[in-house]
């Protein structure tokens, strides 16, 4: 391994960029040993805290991890990427996937993107971090818990500022300066239902079905709730509904889930009840499904794709901004 000292160049620089350059020509590869520090140093004629520094900057940059009582090992052999983005999601569904691809494509060859899951679980969500603090230019995470939340932010307190960006929910609580790409969610429903008011009041009551089985944001509920009172509608808010669920004609109903969506939609045909005319339905985040079941569901929505891109370009363009992601009212034949 060669090591050249130029100019004004720093040498624990040289010998990192030195130990880069054997990565790349396959000398070292994934897991495999470095020299020691006291070999590097008597090698080259180096002092122990230059080489100690040169493997404190490849391990700041997660290109190798130290093994205690054992040495300094290889953790990965992409150095040429310039960017390594963690993305770490709440779940998997098709939402994610739109945001997922728009994220990546945007970015395009200029990063790496791994993805992780927490399932809204604090102590999975810790131990991810931890694993793999240091490892990463930028941690994009969304921080949909339900519960535990100031242990949530005092984990996410351990990545510096500038390198976290928070997706799809923001945190008003949190102070440290930070990205983001957020909905706003009881606002966002509250804007698009009230857009959705002259429909609307065709209908004698609201009906918010409240998903029971994945959680959502309380915000999204309280929205809902608030128009009703400002508007003076009489609702309901039902925890899923079933297929011995009670509905009449003049009910309009605010679903988040799809299997919601369906099972209402076959009480209607039971019912014979006409969706648009007897039944009003809303349904929350647009599939291409949607815009041909029953001839067009309405529905209220943030923009997926615009959300993975704006994340992205926030990355590419090295912004630090707090930005909302748009959300709209579509309207079609089921309201």
């Amino acid at each position: 391994m060669p090591v050249t000292f130029p100019e004004n160049v720093p040498k624990y620089i040289s010998v990192a960029d030195a130990i880069l350059a054997a990565i790349r020509d396959g000398e070292f590869g994934k897991g495999e040993q470095l020299p020691s520090i006291n070999e590097l140093s008597e090698a080259y004629l180096l002092s122990r805290d230059t080489v100690e520094k040169a493997y404190k900057e490849l391990r700041r940059q997660g290109i190798i991890e130290p093994v205690k009582g054992k040495g300094y090992f290889i953790s990965r052999v992409d150095v040429d990427a310039p960017l390594r983005i963690l993305l770490v999601l709440n779940k998997i569904s098709n939402y994610k996937k739109q945001i997922y691809n728009a994220f990546v494509q945007t970015l395009g060859f200029s990063a790496t993107v791994d993805l992780q899951i927490h399932h809204s679980n604090v102590e999975l969500f810790h131990n991810l971090i931890a694993a793999n603090s240091g490892k990463y230019d930028y941690y994009v995470i969304m921080p949909h818990f339900y519960e535990k939340q100031q242990e949530v932010i005092d984990i996410m307190n351990k990545i510096p500022a500038e390198k976290l960006i928070l997706l799809d929910k923001d945190l008003p609580d949190y102070t440290d300066k930070f990205a983001a790409v957020y909905q706003d969610f009881e606002n966002d429903i509250y804007n698009a239902l009230d857009e959705a008011l002259p429909r609307l009041k065709h209908y004698k009551r609201l009906i918010y079905i409240n998903p029971n089985l994945t959680p959502y944001p309380d915000e999204i509920r309280k929205g809902f709730w608030r128009f009703c009172r400002m508007h003076d509608f009489a609702f309901s808010i039902l925890d899923g509904i079933e297929a011995d669920t009670k509905i009449h004609a003049g009910d309009a109903f605010i679903v988040i889930e799809e299997n919601d969506l369906t099972t209402l939609v076959k009480i209607c045909r039971t019912k014979e009840l006409e969706v648009g005319k007897d039944i009003g339905i809303i349904s929350y985040n647009e599939t291409p499904l949607k815009e041909i079941l029953l001839d067009g569901i309405t529905v209220i929505s943030t923009d997926h794709e615009k959300m993975g891109e704006t994340v992205a370009k926030i990355i590419m363009e090295k912004k630090s901004e707090e930005i909302k992601n748009p959300f709209s009212l579509i309207t079609r034949k089921s309201l």
